[in-house]
């Protein structure tokens, strides 16, 4: 049942934040879909090894995958997919939690939420630059495969 929830809260964030960036009609469920498998994925990974990084990694890069899957078949920018998709994976929670204990002055505690949200935040980059080269890799085989 967590599995359930987890998937329709996810879709709903995704697919606002594209109401939100003016992505087209038509492509809100796909964007909502898109930030919905990146999330689930980010999940799973999370309850197996309790890394969030990795797991932001992963769920980042399968974000950048079906937006680049959704965008050649609709020929539609992947960004528009992209952009809502990855928005369940920012670490908010965790800035906000190092921003609060700077006010409260407890400097530790707070150094220590920053560099969780500011390496989970990497990981969410090198996971959308991962899957870039990824797709460029594949669509080069496919077409060295086709001309011979």
């Amino acid at each position: 049942m967590q599995w359930i929830i987890q998937a329709v809260l996810s879709f709903l964030a995704a697919t606002g934040f594209g109401i939100i960036f003016n992505a087209p009609r038509k492509m809100l469920l796909y964007s909502g879909l898109v930030g919905m498998a990146g999330w689930l994925v980010y999940s799973l990974f999370n309850t197996m090894t309790e890394d969030p990084v990795r797991s932001s990694f992963l769920g980042a890069f399968v974000v950048a995958l079906v937006a680049h899957i959704y965008a050649r078949r609709f020929k539609t920018p992947m960004i528009v997919f992209s952009v809502a998709g990855i928005i369940p994976l920012v670490p908010g929670g965790m800035a906000y939690n190092a921003m609060r204990h700077i006010v409260e002055n407890d400097y530790l505690t707070a150094i220590s939420f920053a560099s969780r949200a500011f390496m989970v935040s990497g990981a969410i980059a090198m996971g959308l630059v991962f899957a870039e080269v990824f797709i460029q890799l594949m669509f080069r085989t496919r077409m060295r495969k086709s001309k011979s």
